[in-house]
């Protein structure tokens, strides 16, 4: 079982978050600009018209008989006109003396004495107008006269199309935002996925696949595809040796063992003293237990290696816990046992046949360790709700308080007795159906003996 990665936040959620807060402040800054710019324009249009409509003024400004005229024409008030209706004001000046018009209508002064068109916002009478103020200079027969003319008009009709402008650049901006968000979702999604194909190409990949990646990935994948290259060669590299030794092991402490145990027995035969065979007696014990633990210890690191690397092949489970049972017959009997089969009469299943095997056979050797003489170990294959493989003997069962405990490593229950045994047994047997999905499980039999149940 592996843990679980600490995962801090969403890779896509972040990209995501950046390139929509980059949106926004886009379209904030669209939206100031497009306003901006559209004020301007509207300001300069309606001070055009102002400035048409003053000049249009200042040219019927004549002198005759030493007076000043100003003959307003109808079409320079008439430019002014707007669908709000804004009013009009104006203000006639001689060197500064109000002549006609709205007296509280100044003329604006400007700074630059060259220039003679001055543009201002103002209020007048509680209402802002804008307002242009333009001098000319006329000339008679004796004088010399400074004719100012001020002109202002409303800002409803402005008001009401800088309001139009500004909804539709809300509305543009609104319009910019929802695509630009929409594009951020699409790239970081796209982005992500090829992560995504990474890991689906990982996760389609077979226990004993440590070959390197080879399709195309972009650029930025490049150092994490090499770093998971370089990991998979590395790994199969240990696992190759990991074998290598298992099976090395193997062989160089059973054989010995055998070897060992080979002399004893052979010695036993020619010690006459008591005391001498009893000791030799005990050796033999001791080896066999020594070959046993042994065995077992390089069967549950063999177990632990092929559970990472699971081979599932199409068995039959009935066939399997036959051949089991006539491989084990000729110890059985040698202990006046006897091994039936018992079940349905196929069950075929997808599993690693080695590994259910030596499942099945540290069942069956507990079995024969604790069950009577003279009695029967039954080897059952179910395929009924659950598919599993019974080993039930008629021996002193399981202890109660201790069943929960007894599939951990070198437990061994206290009606054990003199039974030659490393607590492995059982442990491999879970181990073997934890890596088929599946689990162990104990009870004691409502006749009598203990009854181990492999679910897969």
């Amino acid at each position: 079982m592996s843990d679980s990665p600490t995962i801090s936040g969403s890779l896509r959620n972040r990209l995501a978050t950046i390139l929509i807060g980059g949106a926004a402040l886009l379209a904030l800054l669209l939206f100031l600009a497009v306003r901006n710019y559209a004020v301007q324009v509207a300001q300069q249009g309606q001070d055009d018209i102002l400035m048409a409509s003053v000049t249009s003024m200042l040219d019927t400004a004549a002198i005759r008989d030493g007076s000043v005229e100003v003959d307003l024409p109808y079409a320079a008030l008439a430019m002014l006109d707007t669908p709000a209706d804004d009013r009009v004001f104006y203000a006639i000046y001689r060197d500064g003396k109000f002549l006609s018009g709205h007296e509280d209508l100044a003329v604006a002064a400007s700074s630059d004495a060259e220039r003679r068109e001055v543009f201002s916002t103002q209020a007048i009478r509680g209402t802002t107008v804008r307002q242009v103020s333009a001098r000319r200079i006329l000339i008679g027969a004796s004088q010399r006269v400074e004719v100012q003319i001020a002109l202002a008009q409303t800002q409803d009709a402005l008001a009401e199309t800088l309001d139009e402008i500004r909804r539709n650049t809300t509305l543009l901006g609104l319009a910019f935002f929802v695509l630009a968000a929409a594009l951020s979702f699409w790239a970081t999604s796209f982005a992500v996925g090829q992560l995504n194909k990474l890991t689906t190409s990982v996760t389609r990949r077979g226990p004993q696949d440590l070959s390197p990646f080879k399709k195309p990935v972009p650029q930025e994948m490049g150092p994490l595809v090499r770093s998971l290259n370089s990991l998979m060669g590395r790994l199969d590299h240990s696992l190759s040796q990991s074998e290598d030794f298992i099976a090395e092991a193997a062989h160089r402490v059973r054989t010995p063992l055998a070897t060992v145990r080979s002399h004893a027995e052979t010695t036993l035969q020619r010690v006459d003293r008591e005391e001498n065979r009893e000791a030799l007696r005990s050796m033999i014990r001791a080896i066999d237990e020594s070959s046993r633990a042994a065995g077992q210890l390089l069967d549950h690191a063999m177990i632990t290696f092929r559970a990472d690397h699971l081979e599932r092949e199409k068995i039959d489970l009935v066939e399997l816990a036959q051949d089991l049972a006539v491989r084990l017959s000729p110890i059985a009997e040698m202990k006046d046992l006897s091994l039936s089969v018992c079940g349905d009469e196929n069950a075929p299943y997808a599993g690693d046949p080695i590994l259910i095997q030596n499942a099945v056979r540290n069942l069956v050797d507990n079995a024969m360790k604790y069950g009577p003489a003279d009695s029967d170990i039954e080897i059952g294959v179910h395929t009924g709700s659950r598919l599993c493989i019974v080993v039930r003997d008629k021996g002193p069962g399981y202890p109660l308080d201790e069943i929960g405990q007894l599939h951990t490593r070198f437990k061994r229950g206290r009606n054990a007795g003199d039974a030659v045994g490393s607590g492995l047994g059982l442990t491999i047997a879970a181990d073997v159906a934890g890596a088929h999905g599946g689990s162990l499980e104990l009870t004691n039999h409502p006749e009598g003996g203990a009854c181990a149940i492999l679910l897969l």
